[in-house]
């Protein structure tokens, strides 16, 4: 599993959170403006979604996800409550 085209999040001159200004639809081009803040998983770095998509499609079992990455489960569950901790941080900077 591969997360492809990373999306920028930080911005590079001063390391804040970026929004999204401007969308467009591939089929007829319609664009669309703003100012929208990037849901909290895209706020992740690539190797975070790709763990988090790993455990969801797992069903949750952090022996599994171990097995995969080739880790220890307590390794992958500190990575696991690290993960939750961030996520935490980041929706009450959305509040």
């Amino acid at each position: 599993m591969n997360i492809q085209n990373k999306l920028p999040v930080v911005c590079p001159s001063c390391a804040s959170s970026l929004n999204v200004a401007q969308l467009a639809c591939p089929n007829c081009s319609t664009g669309v403006s703003g100012n929208f803040p990037l849901p909290v998983f895209l706020q992740l770095t690539a190797d975070e979604q790709e763990f988090i998509l790993k455990f969801f499609l797992t069903s949750g079992s952090i022996k599994e996800v171990a097995a995969q990455i080739g880790n220890s489960y307590p390794t992958v569950r500190n990575r696991l409550d690290d993960l939750i901790e961030k996520v935490k941080k980041l929706q009450k900077t959305h509040e």
